[in-house]
């Protein structure tokens, strides 16, 4: 049987101050009044049915994942104790889902992007499921076909060809500078490493224990513990002491055999509130507008974000972020977006 799994972990820090630790930004709804975590269920259903798509997340964020997705049975919901990276997020998951489906072929997908058109995205998973079940050996990427030399991405770079859409993976790239990205664009063997997988959940955990034989050792004893009170006794008391890393890191880098299978669509990773123009794009003014109530004079090129009616209104600016929650209000240049996440380790805890 096919599972799918979305991680929504992440904290978005560099979303705040709308991205706070209570509601994380794949709550946020900035894209036709929906949330990022809500676009990516309704990617997936269609090609699955609710009962086998399941999310992993932090314990305080449960409910909420509920409310945001009530189709989902109360079981498919994992949390997490405690913040310890991709590779542990996995390894959990495919620890439980193994458990109720031996020989089960699970896919990973994030909360937090933007994919279109739909029709294409799960073309690409029926690609990425079979080739998961045709090699059972294999762990399957997923690589986003790249329409600029990005240097904020890791890329993937593509081997001997397996079928239509499909490669063995001959190496992953770290992000790179922007004269090796555009070599990399120029020669089409790079694909964008978009962080998600797909692969038979043993085979998953056969790498898990070569790779990262301590954590495996340790998340073992979940599924060892017996009943549903046991059992979240032994996460709490395992996953906060886990040695905390990605899974790119911990397992792909490192595995025996991997797959690449491209996904060519429009793909978009809200990492920043500059990158929101790839999603909503421009007005006349060259001015990103997710706001109810904007009065703008001699001003172009900025970015506008406001969940509530309150008036932005901005003379004379150029290439300004501007962003307002209920009890906080960003401002800065579009080139120190990035520079958001030093601010907020500079925060009290009222603000986080």
């Amino acid at each position: 049987m096919r599972h799918a799994v979305i991680m929504a972990g992440g904290a978005g820090t560099r979303l705040w101050p709308l991205s706070r630790r209570k509601r994380p930004k794949h709550f946020l709804k900035l894209i036709d009044g929906k949330s990022l975590m809500r676009a990516s269920f309704e990617r997936l259903v269609g090609f699955l049915p609710p009962e086998q798509i399941n999310v992993i997340t932090s314990d305080a964020h449960l409910d909420l994942v509920a409310s945001e997705l009530p189709e989902l049975p109360r079981e498919n919901l994992i949390g997490e104790p405690a913040v310890r990276d991709t590779a542990n997020a996995v390894g959990l998951s495919a620890f439980i889902l193994h458990e109720r489906d031996p020989d089960g072929v699970m896919g990973i997908f994030t909360a937090d992007h933007v994919i279109t058109p739909v029709d294409r995205y799960q073309a690409a998973l029926q690609t990425a499921y079979s080739a998961a079940a045709d090699h059972a050996d294999a762990l399957v990427t997923l690589g986003i076909t790249p329409t600029e030399p990005h240097t904020g991405y890791g890329y993937v770079q593509r081997g001997e060809a397996l079928g239509a859409g499909v490669y063995e993976v001959r190496e992953f790239k770290e992000k790179p500078d922007r004269a090796t990205a555009q070599r990399y664009l120029d020669s089409g063997q790079y694909y964008w490493n978009s962080g998600m997988f797909v692969w038979r959940m043993q085979t998953i955990l056969d790498q898990f224990k070569k790779h990262l034989p301590e954590n495996h050792a340790q998340l073992s004893r979940i599924t060892q513990a017996g009943g549903s009170a046991k059992r979240q006794a032994a996460i709490e008391e395992v996953y906060p002491n886990l040695h905390k890393i990605s899974i790119d890191y911990g397992v792909m880098e490192k595995a025996d055999r991997v797959i690449l299978c491209e996904m060519d669509c429009n793909w978009l990773d809200v990492g920043s509130w500059t990158s929101l123009e790839g999603v909503l794009g421009t007005d006349a003014e060259g001015q990103v507008v997710a706001a109810n109530n904007t009065i703008t004079v001699d001003s172009k090129n900025n970015v506008f974000v406001c969940e509530d009616d309150h008036l932005l209104a901005t003379i004379g600016l150029e290439d300004i972020v501007i962003v307002r929650s209920a009890d906080a209000t960003l401002v800065c240049h579009k080139n120190d977006v990035q520079k958001i996440k030093d601010l907020v380790s500079k925060l009290d805890e009222r603000y986080l």
